[in-house]
């Protein structure tokens, strides 16, 4: 079989060479385009674990089963969000006040971890209280507590007799984790803070939803110690982003008496099949893996009242809005108390409009106050960003010894460098390979398919040809390859992963070869293959802030996997090809990665060394550890939950030995 193979392949060079110069292999014209591949069958993969979820939840009949579901998902979601600190005081510090139209502002700052502060300001009703009071999360403006939209919340809730604390979120308003000297955000847009934020947070088994959440916490705490604030009465509310932190706090913290997440709630099932996963905070790692949807935000909470604000035309799928709705309707109802939930749909695109937000109100002192009776919509006047500031100078990173996430980061990052240091005193301890590829979600050697190759075409080289093959496997995502062979074969065999795609290891380069090239005119076969999105199957062009598949890494993110375990099953997978086909012995195969290519090539090979004879990694990572600390999302696919926990980079090298090559 395999001489008819060579056959065709020396048939088929006869073509014209510049035919086949665009090196692409995979099909163009298709329903789902290369570029797209990846996420479609992630998405595929997510689907299904949602359609389980929604099997299991058809099962929950009883209250006694309503509270198992409950009690299982809030310990998991609690799991995946990590454990938070021992409180420290909270230290707090009124710096200010504004006097309003039948209310007041407190300017406040307190310190959520030690030397790490929020920046706050309390909307206070007339009169001494106690009042009830809403919690009120920003959602992603750069002005955050100054936002009009944030401001005319907290006023109309203060109007109407419930105090409103609106705080900074780490990476807005007062509150950027990156600044130059004279206090400017280094970050435009406070996403992409997030974003940063959580590439180094995910390394150390956090995320910007941790430190999010926990500041969210320790403005309860702050709240519920005040005097003229009624602790048996706490709400929370927010918009967008606000609305994510509200459905986060509110599934966690049994203070919250009454919620109001707004323009967030959806499905996870529409969000994948629509805009796809979103900022950092957004994605809890494996919650889809253990049957957590969008709609387990609110039964978590059931049956305390819980009101989803939304609107027609928000990108967050207003269908999918209505089926959490529906499904925590029966949910409560199965409690008793089907009344303690509702929905309010307003006209327009996303955000809190009149409508949303006087019914938001509306539900507050319905379920606060013991009032229950429609909101006027009254003429708001907003404060300046300027008048709310609490900070002298604007930020809080400008105050001596503040603080910031990454100095968090970095300082957890170097508590489990030294934890896994003691563990090694005697070399890599044992299971050191198990423990590896169960973080990274790959499965076992044997398990990987074997794949077989489809011929696209070759074409004629000086002194090589180039063949264009397609390796596939049922149920797999193909794999994309050149195969160069050289007139005269040596008998050595080589695999090259390039991160900037095959095509980058064919390209005509006359005085500075590729590695591939270098390995033919030598005699060596070489495979030359492109990871899933990477090369031909790339989903953009990365960035020097975040990956481009950054939607891709999310989506496995929320099944607790990653895409170096993906891609590491690739590598294996081209390895057992190419050992198949050309008959390498075992331990004689030499393996070159390049770029982002690298640390998925060197997970595959530290997991199954003893397929290789030499491995050679060029321009990628050295270590995690070294970025943990810094705003590293360029990196962002070629990170792994919690791995610091277990090992960084360098263990690989140690477990290659002296397979490893400079």
């Amino acid at each position: 079989m395999k001489r008819t193979l060579i056959a065709v392949l020396f048939y088929v060079v006869a073509a014209p060479a510049a035919a086949a110069e665009d090196w692409t292999v995979l099909p163009q014209g298709t329903d789902v385009p290369p570029q797209r591949r990846l996420y479609v069958h992630l998405q595929r993969e997510a689907l299904q674990l949602l359609a389980e979820r929604r099997q299991a939840l058809e099962k929950v009949q009883t209250p006694e089963q309503c509270r198992k579901w409950q009690v299982e998902r809030r310990e998991r979601f609690g799991e995946a969000i990590g454990p938070f600190s021992e409180r420290c005081p909270l230290e707090p510090r009124i710096v200010g006040t504004l006097e309003g139209d039948s209310y007041r502002v407190e300017k406040i700052i307190l310190q959520s971890r030690p030397q790490h502060h929020v920046t706050a300001a309390l909307f206070l009703p007339a009169g001494s209280g106690p009042h009830p009071a809403v919690l009120v999360a920003c959602g992603h403006s750069r002005t955050a507590k100054a936002a009009d939209y944030n401001q005319a919340m907290s006023i109309a809730l203060a109007r109407e007799g419930i105090a409103a604390l609106c705080y900074d979120p780490i990476g807005q308003g007062e509150r950027s984790q990156q600044i130059h000297s004279d206090g400017r955000p280094v970050q435009s847009g406070t996403t992409t803070e997030h974003f940063l934020i959580g590439a180094g947070s995910i390394l150390v088994g956090r995320n910007t939803a941790h430190y999010r959440i926990y500041d969210g916490i320790r403005c309860l705490d702050y709240l519920a110690g005040r005097e003229d604030i009624d602790a048996r009465k706490l709400g929370c509310t927010g918009c967008s982003g606000g609305g994510t932190m509200t459905s986060y706090l509110m599934s966690l913290d049994d203070r919250i008496a009454c919620a109001a997440p707004a323009c967030y709630i959806t499905t996870f099932e529409r969000l994948i099949q629509t805009i796809g996963p979103q900022d950092a905070e957004q994605n809890i790692f494996g919650q889809l893996a253990f049957g957590m949807e969008q709609t387990d935000y609110l039964l978590m909470r059931a049956p305390k009242p819980t009101l989803v604000c939304a609107t027609t035309e928000d990108f967050f799928d207003i269908t999918g809005t209505w089926d959490s709705a529906r499904q925590a309707k029966r949910f409560f109802g199965t409690l008793g108390a089907p009344e303690c939930v509702d929905l309010v749909e307003a006209p327009g695109k996303h955000g809190l409009g009149p409508l949303g937000r006087r019914t938001m109100v509306q539900w507050m002192r319905r379920w606060l106050a013991g009032i229950d009776r429609p909101v006027a919509e009254a003429e708001l006047k907003y404060w300046k960003e300027s008048e709310l500031q609490c900070t002298p100078r604007g930020q809080v990173l400008l105050e001596p010894g503040e603080r910031s996430v990454y100095d968090l980061n970095a300082e957890l990052a170097a508590a489990l460098a030294e934890r896994c240091l003691a563990n090694r005193q005697d070399g890599p301890p044992p299971g050191l390979q198990d423990e590896i590829r169960q973080r990274i979600a790959a499965a076992p050697l044997a398990e990987i398919p074997l794949r077989t190759a489809r011929i696209v075409g070759s074409v004629a080289q000086e002194g090589y040809r180039v063949d264009r093959l397609s390796l596939e496997a049922e149920g797999r995502l193909p794999l994309a390859c050149l195969q160069f062979v050289p007139e005269t074969a040596s008998g050595s065999v080589a695999i090259v992963l390039d991160g900037d795609g095959k095509a980058a290891q064919a390209a005509p380069r006359p005085d500075a070869p590729s590695v591939a090239q270098r390995l033919v005119r030598e005699g060596t076969v070489v495979l030359a293959v492109d990871l899933s999105g990477q090369g031909e199957t790339a989903t953009g062009k990365p960035s020097t802030t975040l990956s481009a598949e950054w939607k891709e890494f999310y989506l496995a993110y929320l099944m607790g996997r990653s895409l170096v375990g993906f891609r590491a099953e690739e590598v294996l997978a081209a390895t057992r090809w190419v050992i198949g086909e050309h008959h390498v012995s075992k331990g004689k195969l030499t393996l070159v990665a390049r770029g982002r290519a690298t640390v998925a090539s060197l997970h595959a090979t530290a997991l199954e060394p003893d397929l290789f004879a030499e491995c050679r990694f060029e321009d990628g990572l050295d270590s995690w550890h070294d970025i943990a600390g810094q705003p590293c999302g360029e990196h962002l696919a070629d990170l792994v939950h919690g791995a610091l926990a277990t090992y960084d980079l360098p263990d690989l090298r140690t477990l290659l030995g002296e397979r490893l090559r400079p």
